[in-house]
């Protein structure tokens, strides 16, 4: 985030700080103030932690999980021979 985007960011939160206190005087104490002025409080301290926080990789950079290939083939029987079955009451000995 750039220095541009942060100060837009601060002018952003401290509107809606006084649009917040203009809703909690209308409102007073309601719990959906109360919840609005948590939420508030809440994007302030995010909004902190995104500024002193370093990007993980540089902007542009593909944020995509590595491709993982899980093949067809079946699996081999003798990995789940002493495996319970779920739902048939448990493990009751040789299943061959």
């Amino acid at each position: 985030m750039t220095t541009a985007e942060f100060a837009t960011l601060r002018r952003s939160i401290e509107q809606l700080r006084r649009s917040v206190a203009d809703v909690r005087g209308a409102f007073g104490d309601a719990p959906e103030v109360r919840r609005l002025v948590n939420d508030l409080e809440r994007l302030e301290i995010d909004a902190g932690d995104l500024a002193a926080a370093h990007p993980a990789q540089a902007s542009g950079a593909s944020t995509l999980p590595e491709h993982v290939v899980v093949p067809d083939t079946p699996l081999d029987a003798a990995m789940f021979s002493d495996a319970d079955d779920e739902g048939l009451g448990g493990y009751h000995g040789d299943r061959s």
